[in-house]
């Protein structure tokens, strides 16, 4: 179920990233082992009283027609479009400004729940200072300090009180729920299109068509699926994305509510930096993924150039290098029907589950095919594993002290769950506990 988007918007200077980073605390960095997996600051997750929500870090809106301003501004309009609850945020040391004031107009046509956060409100004393605040007409506002984490709980008590009782509907177990991500203008909504064999998206060479994610059903071989094309880039007046970031976020609530997701690769302009960005969010995600090469009419298609373009995969991609690889033109349907199936096995691995007894079998021969390491004189002792979760696949190993659990010897035994059991499409998680 999506969750819901919550963007911290005001003028330069009021303390947006400082509360962004309280709000997200060591989440804003995520370190893994595996190239590739590296989020742009602007965009995490935070928590709250049982709720997980989205937070943007938006630019400052500022006045002016420097280039950098009119960025700043035009970043903070996406991110106003993509919320569901907004953060207002004025600086309680300065008063209101006439860019405060310019910032409340733009957050007014927004039609979107507005919540007053009052920054800098460091001592008890100022807390008579915020009452001006009310005249931007935004109720009743939050005296805050985002550097000593004061009166946050309040002011997210409000936030969440905006979100809905359910984060969207319910899914269908049976029906497999797929979307489609990456750069604008890689084809998503022509490989949509030919999915359903009709015109059903809107398809230009113009980046930026599809403005919001667009489900559409459809059943094939007495199986249903759920398609979601997401948004690229979106052009909106004289409004542009100088920067790519909020076209992820757009991908990340298809990525939410999918199965298994598709990214999407240009064969004829390449793999750039982006794609890796992206795909990145779904691998996070734990959602089983299909990577596409499409527009593979354009390029002079044997054997031997579908080898090389798999190897460059293979190389910028090393974190997903359990996904499969389908190469198609939505243009020509060449090979689309090698598509529709990639997807169902994904879908089915992700949802796989293997006995316990099984797993053990594969879990004791690793071991005697590779004991285990010794770390400051004490040896790792692996007791049992069990499988706890599906979609994606996740694995308890229970052992005598997690911290003698090396990532490497980790990852050989994942390797060895996947050579067992395969798992081709979707990430496996493995969690080493102490018994007990």
């Amino acid at each position: 179920m999506r969750k819901s988007v919550v963007a911290i918007v005001g003028r330069p200077n009021v303390g947006k990233s400082t509360i962004f980073n309280r709000l997200v605390g060591e989440r804003i960095s995520i370190v893994e082992d595996i190239p590739g997996v590296t989020r742009d600051r602007i965009y995490s997750q935070a928590e709250w009283l049982n709720h997980t929500f989205n937070l943007i870090d938006t630019g400052g809106i500022e006045l002016g027609d420097e280039p950098l301003l009119v960025q700043m501004r035009e970043q903070a309009e996406v991110a106003i479009n993509e919320a569901d609850v907004i953060i207002f945020l004025v600086n309680g040391k300065e008063g209101i400004t006439a860019a405060d004031e310019e910032v409340a107009k733009l957050l007014f046509k927004s039609n979107k729940p507005i919540v007053l956060g009052v920054n800098k409100i460091d001592n008890p004393e100022m807390r008579d200072t915020i009452y001006e605040y009310y005249s931007l007409g935004f109720g009743e506002p939050f005296p805050i300090s985002g550097s000593h984490g004061l009166g946050l709980g309040d002011l997210l008590d409000k936030v969440v009180s905006y979100f809905p009782q359910t984060n969207g509907e319910e899914k269908d177990e049976d029906t497999i729920y797929f979307s489609l991500i990456g750069r604008p203008n890689v084809g998503k909504s022509s490989l949509v299109n030919a999915i359903l064999n009709e015109e059903r998206v809107i398809v230009s060479e113009m980046e930026g068509t599809t403005r919001d994610a667009v489900d559409t059903h459809l059943r094939r071989d007495g199986q249903d699926y759920v398609i979601t094309d997401t948004a690229g880039m979106r052009k909106r007046g004289k409004v542009y994305e100088s920067t790519e970031k909020y076209s992820v976020l757009r991908a990340l609530k298809a990525i939410e509510r999918s199965d298994v997701v598709l990214v999407l690769v240009d064969a004829e302009t390449g793999i750039r930096e982006q794609d890796k960005k992206i795909a990145g969010y779904a691998h996070e995600a734990g959602r089983a993924v299909v990577i596409v090469v499409n527009k593979w009419d354009t390029i002079e298609s044997n054997e031997k150039a579908m080898k090389e373009f798999e190897t460059k995969i293979r190389a910028h991609f090393q974190f997903l290098d359990y996904a499969p690889i389908v190469f198609l033109s939505a243009k020509t349907k060449k090979r689309l029907h090698t598509l529709i199936p990639a997807i169902q096995y994904a879908s089915e691995n992700h949802a796989k589950r293997i006995s316990t007894n099984v797993l053990n079998d594969v879990i004791m021969d690793a071991l005697a095919m590779n004991p285990t390491p010794t770390v400051k004189g004490r040896r790792l002792k692996v007791l049992y594993a069990t499988q706890v979760a599906v979609k994606p696949p996740s694995f308890v190993i229970f052992v005598n002290d997690p911290e003698l659990m090396h990532f490497s010897y980790q990852r050989f035994l994942e390797n060895k769950i996947r050579d067992a059991f395969g798992f081709e499409g979707t990430p496996i998680k493995i969690f080493a506990r102490k018994r007990g």
